[in-house]
């Protein structure tokens, strides 16, 4: 079952970008908090890396349950590129329920700011979704599956981002997003 949700982003009719400064519609209320899983492609992570994302999912969870799985990269060993996207597109899918609120994270996806996540993530609070997942495709991307069953594609920069690299961003974008709002002094 695909869940629609609007997304209330107000956009610059001559940038097409979202206006900066607006204000998160959900600060200072109360949100339902869905527990989140975060569903990444890639091979082992560096060390330092895995202590950021472990502080970052350590104050998430000061607000919502959070759940860090990672899946092989290339999981079948495919020569070919196609194949090696069609079997991670498939273990992704595999842990996913009828019932999840996916984000796919994807360079063409919708360019947000840190106020729309924050409003994205207390929308899908209202959906009856039992979670929000988030999916970061392994080297490249995302298979045909994933796209189908995303209720919606965002883009965390307009610069293309290791995996590794976008998981942090995504994380600290999440804690983020939870301070704003909460109305704490996290984000400005």
């Amino acid at each position: 079952m695909v869940m629609a949700l609007h997304l209330c982003v107000t956009f610059n009719s001559t940038t097409s970008n979202p206006v900066q400064g607006k204000k998160c519609k959900y600060q200072g209320q109360s949100v339902r908090a869905l527990p989140i899983r975060i569903l990444s492609v890639g091979k082992k992570r560096s060390h330092g890396l895995q202590l950021m994302v472990d502080e970052y999912v350590d104050k998430l969870r000061n607000y919502c349950s959070v759940e860090d799985v990672q899946i092989r990269s290339n999981p079948r060993n495919a020569h070919d590129q196609r194949a090696q996207v069609d079997a991670e597109d498939e273990a992704m899918m595999n842990l996913i329920r009828s019932d999840d609120w996916v984000v796919m994270l994807d360079e063409h996806g919708l360019d947000i700011g840190s106020e729309q996540m924050a409003e994205l993530v207390g929308d899908v609070g209202n959906t009856g979704a039992s979670r929000l997942s988030f999916c970061i495709g392994g080297p490249y991307g995302h298979g045909r599956k994933m796209k189908e069953r995303a209720n919606l594609s965002v883009k965390l920069s307009s610069l293309v981002l290791n995996h590794q690299i976008a998981l942090l961003v995504l994380i600290e974008q999440l804690y983020r997003s939870w301070t704003i709002i909460k109305g704490q002094k996290y984000h400005h």
